[in-house]
């Protein structure tokens, strides 16, 4: 947020462009006036933008404005990776019966709002197999998981195999 908001007698401007607080424009008018003016509607004169030229004030309920500058400034915080990142491991000949445990827990991580690592471990030759067989074999865990999801970053060849990361979808 700005370093100091400028309330009321606080502001030197001698000349402001003035809001009102139903968002209706004043113009450009006096210090004096524009106080006299939220003083008779019983509100706080606010410089929301002290570098313009003229700055520009806005009548209004000064904690209503710093609410919604709060409000306003959590939605524009980045969301970054919503929890942390659990990771489940599966082997090429993974039965359908632990696949579907696993999708379970997969599911689970999901509705508590984790992202999830899907590995496809392999081992000794495996890792030389066609790379379209090993991402079918982890297409297999995919199609088990009851939760919706979207895929947050795709396929990626790992030292111990295929992996990508889910996420719930939006």
């Amino acid at each position: 947020m700005k370093d100091r908001i400028r309330i009321n007698h606080q502001i030197k401007s001698p000349e402001l462009r003035v809001i009102g607080e139903n968002g209706d424009n004043f113009g450009v008018i006096s210090l004096s006036e524009a106080l006299r003016q939220a003083d008779a509607s019983g509100l706080d004169l606010i410089e929301i933008s002290p570098t313009a030229n003229p700055p520009v004030a806005k009548i209004m309920d000064f904690g209503k404005y710093q609410y919604l500058e709060n409000k306003k400034t959590k939605q524009t915080k980045p969301k970054g990776a919503s929890g942390e990142v659990k990771s489940i491991q599966a082997k090429i000949g993974t039965g359908d019966h632990d696949l579907e445990i696993k999708a379970g827990k997969i599911s689970e991580f999901l509705r508590e709002g984790h992202r999830v690592k899907v590995e496809l471990f392999l081992s000794g030759r495996a890792k030389y197999f066609d790379k379209k067989f090993l991402e079918e074999r982890l297409g297999r865990l995919l199609r088990f998981i009851s939760e919706n999801y979207q895929i947050a970053s795709p396929i990626q060849s790992g030292p111990r195999g295929p992996s990508l990361i889910i996420e719930r979808a939006k």
